[in-house]
């Protein structure tokens, strides 16, 4: 099912482009866009995870330089079925994770600075169980592709918004007008429309994770306990990441922000503890 989303998630995509395309340069805009939409939905399916790696800054870690977190995804991965995944570090102290990769063969758990510094064992736990139960569930590559259109909307409205500060307008073109009116449209809506397809995506994937890496991890109590440290320290610790890659994380890495928070990418941490409290394992 979360196959069919990435596809019409990207079939969306390049019917958005093509019209915009269009409305800004007739026959010859839209067929631009075609192939930009192709070559983003070719890259984004295929390097997501790369691309949210590198959104994050994160780098890999080895397993002499972790032992303890690589035993905990050891353990956590046997009790779920999975394959090891690759581990990487964020350089934040603001404590957080998230996972990315097209499928568990292909995956890839980050933890930051800061999560290892204020998280004991059962909380690291249940924060990786969390993580890796979003590769259990599949719906990591619909976040990785998210989060990489979303960084692409917001890339391609940026240089429109240069291209019309110093390119001017062609009077001499009949569709001139359209062209204008389309780019200051894609200019003021595409930040936003970045955020709708997180919103799209990312509130329910929050709940299952939760409830299916309780239940890798045998227990809901760490996960329960790291979700209310995790939020605490989120808004008084801020992390300089991508707005288009906040949702890959366990709690929003932007939650300090008050406007931010008005377009929260994740359910609130509250309604995440109650249910995990009433979760019968």
């Amino acid at each position: 099912m979360n196959n069919f989303k990435a596809w019409l998630l990207m079939g969306l995509l390049t019917v958005l482009l093509v019209l915009i395309g269009s409305l800004i340069n007739g026959r010859s805009g839209a067929l631009l866009f075609f192939i930009i939409a192709l070559a983003m939905n070719f890259f984004s399916y295929f390097f997501s995870d790369r691309v949210a790696i590198s959104m994050t800054r994160s780098k890999p870690l080895a397993e002499h330089e972790a032992p303890e977190l690589y035993d905990i995804i050891r353990n956590l991965t046997s009790s779920a079925g999975l394959p090891m995944p690759k581990v990487y570090i964020t350089p934040s102290s603001q404590p957080n994770a998230f996972a990315t990769g097209r499928n568990p063969a292909h995956s890839a758990v980050a933890v930051t600075e800061g999560l290892l510094q204020i998280l004991n064992r059962s909380e690291i736990e249940g924060v990786l169980a969390h993580e890796l139960a979003h590769v259990k569930n599949r719906d990591i590559l619909i976040g990785t592709i998210a989060a990489t259109i979303a960084g692409a909307i917001t890339m391609i409205a940026n240089m429109l918004q240069w291209g019309l500060i110093f390119g001017g307008g062609d009077e001499d073109n009949d569709n001139g007008f359209l062209g204008l009116a389309a780019t200051l449209l894609m200019i003021i809506l595409a930040p936003l429309a970045a955020t709708l397809i997180q919103l799209s995506i990312s509130r329910t994937r929050e709940f299952q994770a939760d409830a299916s890496g309780a239940r890798i991890a045998g227990q809901a109590g760490g996960l329960a306990n790291a979700l209310l440290k995790l939020e605490r320290a989120a808004s008084r610790i801020p992390m300089q990441v991508n707005p288009a890659a906040s949702h890959m994380f366990i709690v929003n890495p932007l939650s300090g922000e008050s406007f931010t928070r008005l377009f929260s990418t994740h359910p609130p941490i509250a309604e995440r503890v109650r249910r995990l409290e009433e979760l019968r394992l």
